[in-house]
């Protein structure tokens, strides 16, 4: 893992364990998500539209086997529905921009149930101007919701309605490959979605993207 962002991440998780430092655990928490974001603009930048649909390491069993542009979709689609269907219980960024027309995306999933040639096949089919505008939502959306949390939140764990208000939404497939992801965000308390989610999430699939990166532009 990139040494900043895992002192930063590490660092994040100690101050939101005190009421007193939990501000500044909130603000280390943007920092590193604001360092994130950087790169995936970055590859807005530099790379080609086809180098998000490269998949380089289609056989390989990390992170690193999928494609960048559905990492893109995986982080942001995970958290649009874990900050709004089971934090906040209100309506994902997703659905409230239509982003689904938007992006031209065949399914409203996190992606976990696409294996090999399905993620390159999934990913050209995206919009890329219309998936950063919603990735660029689903941040700003987090980041207001988190910064607004009171300190005796971060103990909440998600009531059985809105894991039932998730189940009916259809947006984690019924596939082995995704199915557990209810019961892992269910099992956590707000502070475990910040920790994983919103945080050690992103920086994994980064680095994986990063990976990827660098073995088509070596």
């Amino acid at each position: 893992m990139n040494k900043d962002w895992s002192e930063l991440n590490k660092t994040m998780q100690l101050l939101l364990k005190k009421e007193e430092s939990m501000h500044a655990g909130i603000k280390t928490l943007v920092d590193l998500r604001n360092q994130l974001m950087d790169v995936l603009l970055s590859f807005k930048k530099d790379l080609k539209r086809a180098d998000f649909d490269a998949i380089p390491f289609m056989n390989a069993s990390g992170y690193h086997c999928k494609t960048i542009g559905y990492s893109i979709w995986h982080i942001f689609r995970i958290e649009d529905i874990v900050v709004h269907t089971l934090i906040a219980g209100n309506d994902q960024i997703f659905f409230t921009g239509n982003y689904r027309r938007r992006i031209h995306s065949p399914i409203i999933t996190t992606g976990n149930e696409l294996v090999k040639q399905q993620i390159a096949d999934f990913s050209r089919q995206l919009d890329l101007d219309e998936l950063y505008a919603y990735i660029t939502d689903v941040k700003r959306s987090t980041e207001t919701i988190v910064n607004h949390l009171p300190y005796n939140r971060l103990k909440w764990k998600v009531p059985e309605e809105r894991k039932e208000r998730l189940k009916s939404l259809q947006v984690v497939s019924t596939d082995e490959r995704a199915s557990w992801l209810i019961d892992y965000w269910c099992g956590k308390d707000i502070r475990g979605l910040i920790q994983m989610p919103f945080s050690r999430h992103w920086i994994m699939h980064i680095e994986a993207c990063l990976k990827i990166k660098n073995k088509i532009h070596p």
